[in-house]
């Protein structure tokens, strides 16, 4: 119950930072991702099932707050979050490259997404011009908060995991 707790609310803290504080901090209206960053993270060091849930119940702020369709964040997130706790059996926590090669790769995916189903079934093709002026200064700006991000998210797990084992031998 207690990482169920602490997880929403990082979800939260990020999805305030991302809506508001980031939106303020902006270059040339591009923000970075935070809840990419949240959702890959927890992916890669819980597994596929709750990276599934913790993506789908991002999505679902999101999309209750910002999206059109409903659900469509939900579903983009909870596929982030699945393919990202695939990873889960190469991820070392000392090692950074995974992490940012799967959070770059995410935030691709994201993005494309994003193309392609608010934009391209619009009859607007300019991916070139969405791909130099919104994809790439995003993912630069994502991995920028990244470095920062990921290990107090590490951290976090770490703790939530050395408690969770605590506990389990107690009642064993």
């Amino acid at each position: 119950m207690r990482r169920k707790i602490i997880v929403f609310l990082i979800i939260f803290v990020c999805f305030l930072l991302q809506t508001t504080l980031f939106q303020a901090l902006a270059l040339a209206s591009i923000a970075p991702n935070l809840l990419i960053v949240v959702v890959s993270s927890f992916g890669f060091m819980r597994g596929r099932k709750e990276g599934m849930y913790i993506g789908f119940l991002t999505g679902l702020i999101f999309d209750a707050f910002y999206g059109t369709i409903f659900g469509f964040y939900a579903l983009v997130y909870m596929y982030a979050g699945y393919c990202n706790g695939m990873f889960r059996k190469f991820f070392f926590p000392d090692d950074i490259k995974l992490p940012m090669l799967l959070i770059s790769v995410s935030d691709i995916v994201y993005n494309v997404s994003v193309y392609i189903l608010k934009f391209m079934f619009r009859g607007q093709f300019h991916f070139g011009y969405y791909l130099l002026h919104v994809i790439i200064p995003e993912l630069v700006y994502t991995v920028l908060i990244m470095i920062f991000l990921y290990p107090i998210l590490l951290k976090v797990n770490q703790k939530l995991e050395a408690v969770e084992k605590r506990s389990g031998i107690k009642f064993v």
